[in-house]
Parts: C-alpha cells; structure tokens; sequence
C-alpha cells in the first residue's frame, strides 16, 4: 500500500471513530485534537512572569505528523472541518510573554497578552497562518466572520493576537496618563513580529523541525485594518501580504469628511430631518439643558459637547454599519406624520442605538474618560488616548451643510484630550502620516476594501496602486468591514454572509478580487520559501 493511500485511509479511520464520539463544540475539538498547540503559561500577576507549560500530544496527531512530513503530495488534506456558525470560531484563551517597552534597551519588563488559535482548518504541516488583529477593543475571541471561508479555503490556521492595554491584555491596573505611554500603534506593530516570532517557532517545535516558516498573511478592519496594512509595510519580510479592510491609514486632525459622508449616505430626504434635529436640540439646549438631557436618557452627560457628540455618534453608527433604515425609516416617517422629531429622534437612540446596538452613554462622559482603574469600559479611555496622541480622526463639524452640531469642533476634542489626559497631551498627526505615510503609504502586497456607505473610508486608501489594489464595495448597507462581516456589519451576521446587502454580488466580486491576490502573494512566498531551501 502506497504511503498516500495509508495516509488516506488512517484519516478516514480516525474521522470514523470521532464520528461514533459524543459530539463537541468547535473549541473543544480544536483544543483535544492539536494539544501540542497549547502554550497555557501560569501567570503571576505581580511581575507578569510566565510559566510556559506544554502538554502531551495525541498519538493520533503524532502519527499525523509523521506521515505528513514524509507525504507532502497530501498537503491539502484536512484533519477535521467544523461547519460552526456561532459568533466565535474559538473563545479559548491563550498567552504570550510580551516585551513592555519594545524600543529600550533597558526596560526589560513584561507582560501577559492574549491570543486565540483556531486549527480546524489547517493544512498541516505547510499550511498558511492567518493573523487576524484585535484593534481598539476587548478581545473575546476569533469571531465567526469571512475569514472562516477564508481559512476552509487556503487550509489555514487562523491566530488573534489581543491589543496592548485592552482587555485582559493590560501592563499595568493603573490607567494613568504616565502608564498609557507604552500604548501606540509603533508598540502594537512590534508585539505582532514579536508574536508571529513567538508562534512560529512554537509550531516548529511543535512539529519537531527547524528554520521552516509557514506562509503568514494579516487581516484587521479599521484600526486593525490600519495595523494590517502598516505591519505589512515595517515587517515585509514577515507576511506574504496583508488585507486592510476599512483601515483608516491616514492620520486627519480636522476630519470634515466623515460628517459629509453621513450626509450623503442619508440621502437628501432623511439629511434634511437630521438637521432639522440638530437645530431644534440646539434650541432645547440653550433654553432647557436638564429636561432635553433627560429625554435622551442622558443627564450624566454635563458638558453640551459630550451630549452633541453622543447625538451625532448614534447618527453616523447607522451608516458606519450598515443599518441605515433604523434611522431613516423612523425619521422621515415622524417628519411626514408631523411628529416632534426630537422625540422621535430620542426613541431611535434608546431602543437602537442603546439598546439594540449596545452603546453607553457614559462612553461619551468626560468624567468616565478619567477614571484611571482597569475595568470593562477601560476600551474608552484608551482608545481616546490613542486618538488625542497619534491619530486625531477629530469628526468635527464642516462649516457648512453639516448633520452635526457645529459645537462639535476642533477645539471641542482639543479640550476633551487635555480635560482627560493632562496639559501635554496632543495628536501628532503629521508625524503619524511621515510615520506610516497616509494614503500614499510605500508598501506592497496589501489590499484595501472600503464600504460605500462607511464615513471612515475617508480615511483609508480608496486609490489602486501597483501592488495595492483597493476596491470600493458600493450598495445601500455596505460599511465598515463589509468584506469579511457582509450586511449588517453589526450585529455580527455568521461567516459574513452577503445575503442581506443590498447589492451581494457586489460584495461578492470584491471577495473573489481578495481572494485572487491572497492566492498569488501566498504561491509567490511558498515558492520563494522552496528556492531558498
């Protein structure tokens, strides 16, 4: 019997008796069945020291492994598939030992960050890795989205590295202005080459071999799309490419756009209600402060421009994420039906925005921005701290034709940066831009996808360039992430299915686009990395 017709037949034998087994969740399967994968440390939260333990693989997977490094025709065989369509491929957490302070060589301190691995799919032993970046938020695990298509496809396995400071992922309990100074997007990049380091040659050990690399290719939407496309562009020789989807790469001080493209997502007809709205909380405001705070179920907000700001937030969100009929709808209905459009307008934010949507008021509280101890809505101070020291994205008011209130000025953020972060805090946007490059950014090797309908686009790279492709994916609901979430881009719609956009073929052409250039950059670094051994 030949050696690919035993490999056949062993993984026919061993998919027969899992069959006959109880059956378990996609993250118990991965977790039995690639044990050697498991780096679980033992963490002491004093020093951040780590204890890397490693556990026994299966005799299963041993075998595996063994005949895999002698059958290479057979690297497109597939252990087990999993046909998982919860929110999250994997929630078990997993951790590194990263380096605090990346650009000293004296600091040597520590600290335990999070990641998740997802190996149902992967094609071992040569398979690709996909890094799948957490951006400006908690981490809960590797969510159910595009990218689980996109790993059945290459044979990947597909790795999520949590941000510096967010989540459980924090250096210090202590959110001071002086302990937020390791938090920047330079820091993040070089955690990403310290991890993908790190992963690589735990699988090489894993899979007792050395100096081999799998192929590496980076995913991230909006700030993890910006991280993706800049890792891409610091670290060449890390990654076969990267995909920056939605990534806001350009650094804007007075971010006029993002307010004008709400308005021309709106359409004229439902643009028009939400100025009248704006004019007439203007009016209230001035006249009776307390009682139109209360209406909104926002009284905790006491400065006018944390209240406008959370106002215009809950207008642009239906648009950034594809829902732009639970706003519109309910607006020009109340308008044609002669309604009082600040009530309707306050229906609309507590039953969609609060409620549905998950916001909270206190994100937009001064007062909550400053509390200094790690908890769960720490994510709002820091986020805030990265924009008012690196990227700005000031949504600011344009001076005419605006959905916002024209309140919401530079001089609003600038207050709200030093109020919360101290006197010598400010956005060093063209130093960002010299950085990384903005929109004319030098790199190679990375696409950019935008939705139609996304504010931010304004932000990302909407024109091709040798090497980098970009594509505008245009329809009624296609936003922030369309690509890899489909419509809407929230609440999470299982393995981003495209049904739901208005326009799925659309969504669609620009998937098989990505695919094609992730197909090439991968089969040109697989046939470089076999040149060079």
């Amino acid at each position: 019997m030949s050696a690919s017709t035993t490999m056949k037949k062993m993984v026919k034998d061993i998919q027969k008796r899992r069959q006959e087994k109880p059956l378990e969740s996609s993250t118990d399967s991965v977790t039995k069945r690639f044990k050697s994968f498991d780096f679980r440390p033992t963490i002491s939260t004093n020093n951040h020291r780590f204890e890397m333990g490693l556990t026994v693989v299966s005799t299963e997977f041993l075998l595996l492994i063994l005949m895999f490094g002698v059958c290479t025709g057979l690297s497109t065989s597939r252990i087990l598939k999993s046909n998982s369509t919860s929110k999250y491929l994997t929630r078990d957490e997993l951790w590194f030992n990263q380096t605090l302070d990346h650009f000293s060589p004296f600091d040597h301190r520590k600290f335990g960050q999070r990641y998740y691995e997802y190996l149902d799919e992967f094609r071992v032993p040569d398979g690709p890795i996909f890094l799948k970046i957490c951006g400006e938020s908690a981490c809960g695990g590797i969510s159910n989205d595009y990218i689980s298509i996109l790993a059945k496809k290459f044979g990947a396995a597909v790795v999520t590295l949590e941000h510096r400071y967010y989540g459980k992922s924090s250096p210090f309990k202590s959110l001071t202005t002086k302990n937020l100074q390791f938090l920047s997007s330079k820091q993040a990049l070089f955690d990403l080459a310290a991890f993908l380091q790190f992963y690589q040659e735990s699988l090489n050990s894993k899979l007792n071999r050395t100096s081999i690399e799998n192929p590496w290719f980076v995913f991230g939407v909006s700030y993890a799309g910006a991280l993706s496309a800049w890792f891409r562009l610091k670290f060449p020789h890390l990654t076969c490419g990267s995909l920056a989807s939605s990534g806001v790469v350009l650094a804007v001080y007075n971010f006029t756009e993002f307010d004008q493209q709400v308005g021309e997502s709106a359409g004229t007809e439902c643009k028009a209600v939400l100025q009248e709205v704006t004019q007439l909380v203007e009016e209230k405001l001035a006249t009776n402060a307390k009682a139109l705070k209360a209406t909104f179920s926002a009284n905790e907000l006491k400065i006018d421009g944390d209240f406008l700001y959370f106002l215009a937030d809950a207008a642009a969100i239906a648009f950034q994420y594809g829902n732009p009929d639970k706003l519109c709808t309910p607006m020009t209905e109340a308008k044609k039906a002669g309604d009082d459009l600040v009530n309707a307008y306050a229906k609309y934010i507590k039953e969609y925005y609060v409620e549905s949507f998950g916001a909270e008021v206190q994100t937009y509280n001064q007062e909550s921005l400053k509390n200094t101890t790690l908890g769960d809505s720490s994510g709002d101070r820091l986020w805030w701290f990265q924009v008012c020291t690196e990227v700005a994205y000031f949504q600011v008011a344009p001076a005419n034709d605006s959905i916002r209130s024209s309140k919401v000025d530079t001089r609003y953020h600038l207050d709200l940066c030093k109020n919360v972060f101290g006197e010598s805090v400010y956005p060093v946007v063209d130093a960002t831009n010299l950085y990384y490059g903005g929109t004319g950014i030098a790199g190679s090797k990375i696409v950019f996808t935008n939705g139609s309908q996304d504010p931010w686009r304004h932000a990302s790279k909407q024109v091709s360039s040798p090497s980098m492709p970009s594509y505008i994916i245009t329809c009624e609901n296609c936003g922030h992430g369309t690509d890899l979430r489909g419509c809407p881009q929230s609440p999470l719609v299982p393995e981003g299915d495209s049904k739901n956009c208005s326009s799925p073929e659309a969504v669609n052409k620009v998937r098989q686009n990505m695919i094609e250039q992730i197909d090439l950059w991968l089969s040109e670094c697989q046939s470089a990395n076999r040149c060079s051994s």
